[in-house]
C-alpha cells in the first residue's frame, strides 16, 4: 500500500499535468487567433494586390450585345431566357 507522501506526490503530478495541458490548449488558441489576425496584415504588406486581366471581348460577343441591346428596346417586358436565344439567333444571321 502507496504511503501518505507518495498518493501525495501522485496527486500534485496529476493536478500539474492538468494544469500544465489546460494552460497549453489556452495558449495554442490564443497563438491560433493571433497568427489569423496577422496573415491579412502581412498579404496587405506584400504589396497591392494585382490588377485582375480583362479579356478582349469577342466579335461575336459585341455583336450579340447590339442584337440584345435591339431586342430589349423594341420589348421590353420580355424575360431575358426568351431575348438571349432570339438575340444569339439573330447574331448567328448577321455573323454569317
Amino acid at each position: 500500500m502507496p504511503s501518505f507522501a507518495e498518493e501525495l506526490a501522485a496527486l500534485v503530478t496529476q493536478a500539474f499535468l492538468l494544469g500544465v495541458k489546460s494552460e497549453a490548449k489556452r495558449q495554442a488558441g490564443k497563438a491560433g487567433r493571433e497568427l489569423v489576425k496577422e496573415i491579412p496584415k502581412a498579404i496587405k504588406a506584400e504589396g497591392k494586390r494585382q490588377k485582375k486581366i480583362r479579356r478582349k471581348a469577342s466579335a461575336y460577343n459585341k455583336a450579340y450585345a447590339r442584337e440584345y441591346k435591339k431586342l430589349k428596346k423594341k420589348h421590353p417586358r420580355t424575360s431575358f431566357h426568351v431575348l438571349a436565344k432570339k438575340a444569339h439567333a439573330a447574331t448567328k444571321k448577321v455573323m454569317n
